[in-house]
């Protein structure tokens, strides 16, 4: 199943606008954007520039950074192939060294209420060991 990118974008827009029950007529003005064109952007037809998206992520006091990491994990979530509990137990019985790898992503439900359900990755087990900032990055 391919998702379109800016079908995920417009999907958290109008989420984002109707959990603030906000109407698309007080959006499109505070984002100053013409209110056929901020439908279409939440409908998936029309690919927002960056620009608008900061101003409708403005006018929804949503940060850009936010709306596009829940992009990313609804994508996610949608195109990684979910492992079976067989499998998530293999991979936790075997005694692994400490390493970087978080562990498995598995679709989970987020939300509060049925219009706000959405299937979001989360990690099966927490880091192997911390990571700690360092000075200078080294690339391999």
């Amino acid at each position: 199943m391919t998702v379109l990118l800016r079908e995920a974008i417009g999907d958290r827009l109008r989420h984002a606008r109707t959990t603030q029950r906000r109407t698309l007529r007080e959006v499109s003005r505070t984002a100053r954007v013409s209110l056929g064109y901020l439908s279409e952007v939440e409908r998936g037809r029309k690919e927002a520039s960056s620009e608008l998206l900061a101003a409708i992520c403005e006018a929804l006091d949503l940060p850009l950074y936010e709306l596009l990491h829940l992009v990313a994990s609804d994508i996610g979530a949608v195109t990684q192939p979910v492992s079976t509990p067989a499998e998530l137990a293999e991979r936790t019985e075997r005694p692994t060294a400490p390493s970087l790898e978080g562990g498995t992503l598995v679709p989970t439900v987020v939300g509060n209420d049925l219009s706000d359900l959405r299937i979001q990755p989360m990690l099966t087990h927490r880091l192997a060991t911390s990571i700690e900032p360092r000075g200078a990055v080294v690339a391999a």
